[in-house]
């Protein structure tokens, strides 16, 4: 047990060394060469040009590249950017309740048998008679209420990369996004798949239309750290039992 507390001892005294060099120093940014977004650029040459229409050269306005005026500029291959539109507006409400209740009540005498119950009425103390030998009564009753009221609303935007295209033509995208306000950094990932055909015409895809979506939206800083119980309170948390 003792090698355990020094363990953790350590382990705080390092983490509290390491948050002292950040004290008067905004967030760092995560770099961006370190996403897998940059890796999916990348790692693929520029797109190549489509050949052109019969009668027609690549500068038209009426060839089939990705770049003239009629071409299709959605996001389709490794490398390519979509937008993602997030607008989640949800409300959730539950409510239930449940009760219950029992009574019951029983009760025996023996107020004559041959004579004996008046006999034992004079053995027993005073106040006692076989006439109301047993007599019971219970009850007991429940009531339970319960309520879950809920609403969540966001409204974002965000670029992201076309990672991969799996076999079945359906791609697998990542974007991230980072604000820095202050000594605040904002931090918006979003994963998931998606179908080429759900890509709209703008190169936009709602969020309600990716398959395993992984949303995340959150911060770290100053104000995100004073949020958060300190360490000692966390380690408090998991080892008491009470």
């Amino acid at each position: 047990m003792r090698g355990v507390f020094l363990i953790l001892l350590l382990s705080a005294g390092l983490m509290a060394c390491q948050r002292l060099e950040e004290v008067g120093k905004a967030p760092a940014f995560t770099p961006a060469e370190a996403g897998n977004e940059f890796y999916a650029m990348s790692s693929v040459p520029m797109p190549m040009d489509h050949a052109p229409l019969s009668g027609t050269t690549e500068a038209s306005l009426w060839s089939g590249g990705r770049g003239s005026l009629l071409g299709d500029r959605r996001a389709a291959q490794r490398g390519d950017i979509l937008t993602v539109v997030i607008e989640i507006d949800e409300k959730a409400e539950i409510s239930n309740s449940s009760g219950r209740s029992r009574s019951g009540s029983e009760s025996m005498g023996i107020p004559s048998m041959l004579g004996i119950p008046q006999r034992l009425d004079r053995k027993l103390p005073e106040g006692a008679s076989m006439a109301d030998a047993v007599s019971t009564d219970s009850s007991s009753s429940y009531q339970g209420n319960g309520s879950v009221a809920r609403k969540e609303k966001l409204t974002l935007r965000v670029a992201a990369t076309v990672l991969d295209r799996l076999p079945n033509g359906v791609l697998r995208i990542q974007g991230s996004q980072e604000v820095r306000v202050n000594f605040e950094v904002r931090e918006l990932i979003v994963t998931g798949f998606v179908r080429p055909e759900d890509v709209s015409r703008l190169n936009e895809v709602t969020y309600d239309k990716i398959a395993g979506a992984r949303i995340s939206y959150g911060g770290r800083g100053q104000i995100t750290d004073v949020q958060q119980p300190r360490i000692g309170q966390q380690i408090a948390d998991v080892l008491l039992p009470f």
